[in-house]
């Protein structure tokens, strides 16, 4: 389902201003959401096969899943390459786990942080998490935990409840970033606001070491944090 809704999303944004082409994949799209994946697949195929990125993208995903196809992570990986090497995001942070996860093709990090950061660079929030996370373990590139954090504060501006808690993370253990108990206590409690599951004990270990007033602080600049729509805190 998040894979679906983050194809509406991406449909809808590119498709503005192309209103034949936006008639037809919105046709194919509409078919695959009420579960006529061979109809989509017929609408999106033409398409795909004349260039369109998207299309290309939601065909690979049919596969990925196994909608309407039998599930083909070669296929998959064809179809994604193609919209990936127009510029599609989407299809750029896909073809990255694809690689990370070695799903199809041998497990490679390195090409997987290649397309995480073509996405990344484009503003995808996603890939700025996972190429911050590939810094911060050293896969596919050599530990960086500064730039680590420069990802992670990129993409938990725009949301991201993952990036939210490493950069807390960060912030608490002072790697690639100055030790600050109050700003990780600010963003763990953002991300557990968001509903993230991954900050378990690790907000009672800080408060721990914090005075009271840190921690009203931190409560504070949570709140105004979120009023800003996480955007320069």
């Amino acid at each position: 389902m998040k894979r679906l809704f983050v194809i509406l999303v991406f449909v809808l944004t590119l498709l503005v201003g192309n209103p034949v082409s936006s008639a037809d994949l919105q046709k194919g799209l509409d078919t695959y959401v009420k579960g006529d994946y061979v109809t989509s697949l017929r609408e999106l195929k033409p398409l795909a096969e004349q260039g369109n990125d998207v299309a290309q993208y939601v065909i690979g995903t049919m596969y990925f899943l196994g909608k309407g196809v039998p599930k083909n992570y070669e296929t998959t990986i064809k179809w994604y390459r193609l919209s990936a090497k127009q510029g599609n995001p989407i299809a750029q942070l896909s073809l990255g786990e694809i690689y990370q996860l070695g799903r199809g093709v041998p497990q490679n990090y390195m090409t997987a942080v290649k397309w995480y950061r073509l996405s990344a660079e484009q503003g995808n929030a996603v890939a700025q998490y996972k190429i911050g996370a590939m810094y911060q373990s050293g896969s596919g590139v050599s530990q960086n935990f500064k730039t680590a954090v420069k990802w992670y504060g990129l993409s938990a501006e725009q949301g991201d409840v993952d990036a939210q808690f490493n950069l807390g993370l960060s912030f608490a253990t002072g790697k690639g970033i100055p030790e600050d108990y109050v700003r990780a206590h600010m963003w763990m409690n953002i991300a557990r606001s968001q509903g993230s599951e991954r900050v378990g004990n690790s907000m009672n270990l800080i408060e721990k070491l914090m005075y009271p007033t840190q921690l009203e602080t931190a409560q504070r600049l949570a709140s105004e944090c979120e009023e800003k729509n996480y955007k320069g805190c």
